[in-house]
């Protein structure tokens, strides 16, 4: 059996093709020295707050910075330095109350050596 490789997908084209977002210059204000992304599935199902929830002051910026800080917390309460399971509480709906959403950081080189992370649902990994 060959162990030759048949395709190889980058960061780099991930990240041209939009499967994932860097977010790196918020991360980097929150306190992260390594370059972060997020999934598009991620971004899109809750890090974009509902129409009816942007008029109640909900902004992509603030639902990012809560994960990132929530990260920041699970992180420093982890001995896991590649793969984390971590909850952030996003509110959905106008009226509703914040519901948990599991998500998973993994965290490995980019495509030139350098250690990054990545924010993802479980179902993403």
């Amino acid at each position: 059996m060959s162990n030759n490789v048949i395709s190889i997908y980058t960061r780099r084209q991930a990240l041209s093709d939009g499967c994932i977002l860097d977010v790196s210059e918020l991360a980097r204000e929150a306190g992260f020295t390594w370059a972060v992304a997020i999934t598009d599935h991620l971004y899109h199902d809750y890090i974009v707050p509902a129409l009816a929830l942007v008029a109640e002051g909900q902004s992509v910026q603030g639902r990012l910075w809560d994960t990132l800080m929530c990260l920041r917390h699970a992180i420093r309460s982890s001995k896991d330095d590649t793969y984390l399971r971590f909850t952030v509480l996003f509110q959905m709906s106008l009226g509703a109350a914040p519901m948990p959403v599991e998500l998973v950081s993994v965290a490995g080189p980019d495509d030139g050596g350098y250690p990054c992370l990545t924010i993802m649902l479980p179902e993403d990994y």
